[in-house]
């Protein structure tokens, strides 16, 4: 009986809260928050909030076709693979005091599946055969290389400055990371980890292919780059993902930095973390979004690897040091 109580659990876990429905929700409502915040700021109406909702739904009543020169079973499995794994990620991501897979992983396991979407994204493209998403994966690989370096900086300016508090060295875990916060208050608030809190909001958007690194779509380029050839189902659940992406960085970010400041009740601490990311998505995308122009994949490259790394390095040489 117990096995069985702890199958569904895990069933509820993975397919509700903090699974499927609830990424898929919070993150279409993200991303139509998003949508009418940039509209606001560029003086425009705007779509609804609902609006990702109802594209959503539009696509997946849409026909799929299938380019002659596709790999069929890669173009269609690409899009899944990398909703599965935010779905899973989205797990292990604890929401202040509570974790679905409580001590199953850390922030190395996250650093891993992070990668995945972008992944499946390029082996999408590849797939379709499409000279248009060949030029869109080259951009997708330099931009989550780019990316990565300050992200690695990051959490090393974290696993140090945890691991010294507690006097077990430099930790991953996400379990004594939240321990962490719950004992000295959030990592947001000390010092020397606001270069690195600061690096971790510039990093979202690039995460996220949000404008203005967005550059392996550039619709207005190369026909939507490395979605080119996708269309109905497959193209829904791309955009799905990328809504869940924008709800994934953001709850990451809270958890990492902001984790110290749960009340222990679970329906009031998701509605904290939804507002917190919809505070953390106003400033790192849609604010950004709203002031910049597209970036050129070079200029994505150079931005990421000295700006955005220098300032995580600085959170790194100060934790270093014991500040």
């Amino acid at each position: 009986m117990d096995f069985v109580i702890a199958v569904v659990r895990y069933l509820a876990y993975i397919l509700i809260f903090p699974g499927f429905l609830f990424c898929a929700v919070a993150g279409l409502l993200l991303c139509g928050i998003d949508r009418k915040l940039v509209a606001r700021m560029q003086k425009r109406v705007g779509p609804p909030v609902i609006q990702p909702f109802y594209d959503f739904f539009k696509l997946l009543g849409k026909e799929t076709i299938i380019p002659a020169a596709a790999n069929q079973t890669m173009f269609l499995m690409a899009p899944l693979v990398g909703l599965a794994a935010l779905i899973v990620l989205q797990l292990f991501i604890p929401v202040f005091n509570f974790q679905a897979f409580k001590g199953m992983a850390d922030v190395v396991v996250i650093l891993y599946l992070l990668l995945l979407p972008a992944v499946s994204t390029i082996m999408g493209g590849a797939a379709s055969g499409s000279p248009y998403a060949g030029v869109g994966l080259s951009r997708e690989m330099v931009t989550v290389i780019s990316c990565e370096l300050p992200l690695v900086l990051v959490l090393l300016a974290i696993s140090k400055k945890v691991g010294d508090a507690l006097g077990v060295g430099a930790t991953f875990s996400l379990e004594n990371i939240m321990k962490y916060q719950e004992q000295f208050g959030c990592l947001i608030c000390k010092p020397a980890m606001i270069p690195a809190a600061l690096a971790l909001l510039l990093v979202i958007p690039g995460e996220t292919g949000s404008h203005p690194f967005d550059t392996a779509e550039a619709e207005t380029e190369i026909c939507e780059g490395l979605l080119a050839e996708y269309s109905g189902k497959p193209l829904a659940v791309y955009k799905l993902t990328h809504a869940v992406k924008m709800l994934t960085m953001t709850s990451l970010f809270t958890a990492l930095f902001l984790g110290g400041i749960g009340t222990g009740i679970l329906v009031l601490d998701v509605i904290i973390i939804f507002a917190i990311c919809v505070v953390l998505t106003f400033v790192s995308i849609s604010f950004v979004h709203a002031i910049t122009a597209r970036l050129k994949i070079e200029q994505v490259f150079k931005f990421y690897w000295t700006t955005v790394s220098v300032l995580a390095l600085i959170s790194v040489v100060l934790v270093w040091f014991g500040l």
